[in-house]
This record gives structure tokens, C-alpha cells and sequence, in this order.
């Protein structure tokens, strides 16, 4: 696709994560169907890993996480033996929308994609919860470009539902919400370009798997929200010269195997613990020789230059793992970069990764049964299931769906009227971002330096 005089100058982007192509074949979502019908709509190839953020930066920098470092959604600091899980800063990455605001006279808006406090993007919202030194919620706020555009969507729609938006209570509503802010920043701002996180789907996806009934009710759902924001779009000035991009950043595995590497490095000696602050067992990070950060299907292990090969060939016993990288194999699936692991574990299909270090739950730190995302060194789905002695569960054999692995499909798609013509086989997701910029005729003027052509060319 080449800049012309009828290029369409508005690009909305719908990231409905967890949507699959064989979802919108079989009509369980109609109204992005009708939107995509007779369009080019494609299987959209995940990176690897394919879990939130490593997408989210692929998509929206049309880099491989090789490139763009973000490698998970944790950061391990080796200088300091620290976890941080999604807590970093943008740093030096910037996203379609940055780069399109910085640096053409188009204005840009994104909503709810990680990492977005301090984005240049003309209209941002992001979760900014205010907590207390022990990271209890004690006012909900967003972070948002205008600063005064939270106290507009509050005033309309009340406080974002952060109690929907992960853990237990986990449902529609924070979608809801966010489609109502996307709304607001069209007749308020008016961007040229709008990129939009739906998470509703990742919910129901991990908690009763891809097969599920409650998965497939899920769709129908996020798909009439979906319907109800065309439908306003479609009287809105501006509709004849839009286009509206379905993404997904990953399709989910039935999962029933959960993995534990950090129980098998400290039973091997290569993982220290030490008393929690509230009791329990805490790891001891500088004192280990190894410790594996986990997400999803992919576990990062971070190890010392001596426990390498040992840690290895423990964690390569466990039942379940199917693969563990180390050294120069690493570029086998693109994670040679330094903010990858020492060795990088991939499970079979049916499994996946959960960080406890403890057998006994007796001797699960305080956080474990809570919901801090700021305190546990590894993603933990459990924490979308309550339990019974705190308010999530310790159960791992609840989770029913996981990603990570790369070989589940999203989707790509492309609809409204100022959609292109073609035909689409199969979508790199490293192909969106330089689609769009295309798209929206300012591909030329943007420094991202994208790994793969547009589509439509």
C-alpha cells in the first residue's frame, strides 16, 4: 500500500486478544464478521513468546522481541537480583503511536496497551492505581494524556474497573469501559490513528480453556461491544475515510500440566530462600545460583556462569518441558538478546509455567494468595481464581488455557470503508505496524525501522 490522494487518513486499531480466525469463521463473533466480510482477513502469526508485552511491542513497532528486548512481560535486573513483572518504563522504545505523533502532523491516541505513562501519544489512558508503601490499592487514577482526560471519563463513566480488569472478578466490564474511553477520545481528540486493548477474552481463555463453552460465550460478547462501537462509529463524520484493523495478539493451548522449575532448582540446591516478611518462604535472589522467571509458556532462568549447565540439565528432566535453550540456540527462536534468560524453557502444548519455589502451602510468602503484581517474580493465572484461605488460589490445576508458544494463530483483519483491496495468506505480526503506518500514508515519514514490508504493496 503506497501514500495517495485516497489514502485513508484515520486507522483504528482493535487488539481483541485471544481471538482465533476459526472464531470469526464460525460466527461466534458476527459483528466483526460483517465488518470483515468480503476484506482481507488473514491468521496472524504470533513472535515468540507470544504473551502480552513481547506482542504488543511487535505489533506496535513492527520489530521481532530480538530487537525490541522485550523478551516477557518481567524484567530481570542481573546488576541488581531484582523482578519487576510489566513495572518497567518505556525507556527508548517507540511505539507506532509515538513515532506517527512525534514526528508527522497526524495526531495519535492509545488506550491501554502496556507501558504507556510518559507516551507521547496525543490521547493516552493506562491503570495508575495510587497504593501505599506496601502496595495496598488506596485510590484508583489512570495515567492520561491530557492529564485532566481521567477526571472526564470518571465524571462519565465512573473509576476504571481495575477489579475487572485482572484477578477473580475479571469479566466484560473493563472492556466495556475501555470502548467507552475510545469514544471519548474520538469526539473529544479526534486522532488520526487509535489503538485500542480489549483484554476481555485473556480471562475466560485461561481460566476454562479454548474449548470451553464460557469461552465462547466470552466472544459473543466482546463481540457485541465490539458491534456497539461500529455502529457509533459508523455515524460519525469521519467513517468514509476510516479503517478499522482487527488484531489478536494470540490464540491459547487446553492446558492441564503446570511446571514448577523453581521447586526443582532449590531441590537441586541452585535456589535460596529465606524467611518472607510476613512469613513464609521468600526467595533469596542474590543468594541463588538460579531462578526461573516465568510467564505463561515461557520461563526465562537466570543463572550464574557456573550453575549454567547443571541448572539445565535439571530443568530439562521436569515432565512437561519440551525444550531448554542456552547459549548461542537461544537465536533459534529469537531470544539472542541480553534481557533474555541464561536458558529459556518451552513447554508441550499442554502445559505451562508457575513460579512457586514451595511444596507446602503452608510455606507460601504473604503475596501468593494476593493480588500483587508487584511482589510476585513471575505471571500467576491462578490469581484469576479465588481461594479459600486468601483471596486467590494456590491451586495451579484450576488454569485450563495458556499461550507463549507461538503456534496458536491470532487474527488480522481489515475493514470499513477506506479497508484496502487484496488478499491476505498468512500475517507476520511484524507486518501490522508498517501496514498501518501505510495505511495512514506517513510510512515514509517515520524513523521505526520495521523488519518486514507492508502488506498491500
Amino acid at each position: 500500500m503506497t501514500a495517495t490522494s485516497d489514502t485513508p487518513r484515520r486507522a483504528i486499531v482493535l487488539d481483541v486478544v485471544g481471538l482465533e480466525p476459526h472464531h470469526v469463521d464460525e460466527q461466534l463473533a458476527p459483528n466483526i464478521a460483517a465488518l470483515l466480510d468480503g476484506q482481507p482477513t488473514a491468521p496472524l502469526e504470533p513472535p515468540f513468546p507470544a504473551v502480552t508485552l513481547p506482542s504488543q511491542t511487535t505489533l506496535a513497532t513492527g520489530q521481532s522481541p530480538s530487537t525490541h528486548g522485550d523478551v516477557s512481560n518481567g524484567e530481570y535486573d542481573r546488576a541488581e537480583d531484582t523482578v519487576a513483572l510489566w513495572e518497567r518504563d518505556r525507556a527508548d522504545r517507540n511505539r507506532l503511536w509515538e513515532a506517527v505523533s512525534d514526528e508527522t502532523a497526524l495526531t495519535t491516541g492509545a488506550l491501554f496497551f502496556q507501558h504507556l505513562i510518559g507516551s507521547s501519544a496525543d490521547v493516552a489512558v493506562t491503570p495508575s492505581p495510587i497504593e501505599d508503601e506496601d502496595n495496598n490499592l488506596l485510590e484508583m487514577n489512570c495515567w492520561t494524556n491530557p492529564d485532566d482526560f481521567y477526571e472526564t471519563l470518571e465524571d462519565e463513566y465512573g473509576h476504571f474497573p481495575l477489579h475487572n480488569y485482572w484477578g477473580p472478578t475479571a469479566n466484560e466490564q473493563s472492556s466495556e469501559w475501555i470502548l467507552s474511553a475510545a469514544r471519548e477520545s474520538i469526539e473529544r481528540h479526534d486522532p488520526d490513528l487509535l489503538w485500542v486493548y480489549l483484554p476481555h477474552l485473556d480471562y475466560d481463555g485461561q481460566r476454562h480453556g479454548p474449548d470451553s463453552p464460557e469461552l465462547r460465550e466470552a466472544i459473543g460478547v466482546v463481540d457485541e461491544l465490539v458491534g456497539e462501537f461500529l455502529d457509533w462509529l459508523r455515524d460519525r463524520q469521519r467513517w468514509a475515510e476510516t479503517a478499522v484493523h482487527i488484531v489478536s495478539e494470540y490464540g491459547f493451548h487446553a492446558v492441564d500440566t503446570p511446571i514448577f522449575p523453581n521447586r526443582a532448582l532449590r531441590e537441586a540446591g541452585l535456589l535460596s530462600v529465606t524467611a518472607g516478611r510476613e512469613g513464609g518462604d521468600a526467595v533469596d535472589l542474590p543468594d541463588s545460583d538460579a531462578f526461573a522467571m516465568v510467564d505463561h509458556q515461557v520461563a526465562h532462568v537466570y543463572t550464574d556462569d557456573s550453575a549454567t549447565d547443571r541448572a539445565r540439565e535439571v530443568l530439562a528432566e521436569l515432565d512437561g518441558v519440551e525444550v531448554a535453550l542456552a547459549g548461542e540456540s537461544r537465536a533459534e527462536y529469537g531470544l539472542d538478546h541480553p534481557n533474555s534468560g541464561d536458558i529459556v524453557l518451552i513447554p508441550a502444548q499442554s502445559a505451562w509455567f508457575q513460579y512457586y519455589w514451595w511444596s507446602d502451602d503452608s510455606d507460601a510468602p504473604y503475596y501468593a494468595t494476593e493480588m500483587d503484581i508487584h511482589e510476585k517474580p513471575g505471571y500467576d493465572p491462578c490469581a484469576l481464581f479465588f481461594g479459600g484461605d486468601g483471596l486467590v488460589t494456590l491451586d495451579a490445576s484450576k488454569v485450563s488455557g495458556s499461550h507463549g508458544r507461538n503456534d496458536v494463530p491470532g487474527v488480522y483483519g481489515v475493514g470499513g470503508p477506506a479497508a484496502p483491496e487484496g488478499d491476505l495468506d498468512s500475517v507476520d505480526a511484524r507486518a501490522v505496524a508498517p501496514t498501518v503506518a501505510a495505511s495512514l500514508g506517513v510510512a515514509d515519514d517515520i524513523s521505526l525501522s520495521f523488519e518486514v514490508s507492508a502488506l498491500f504493496e
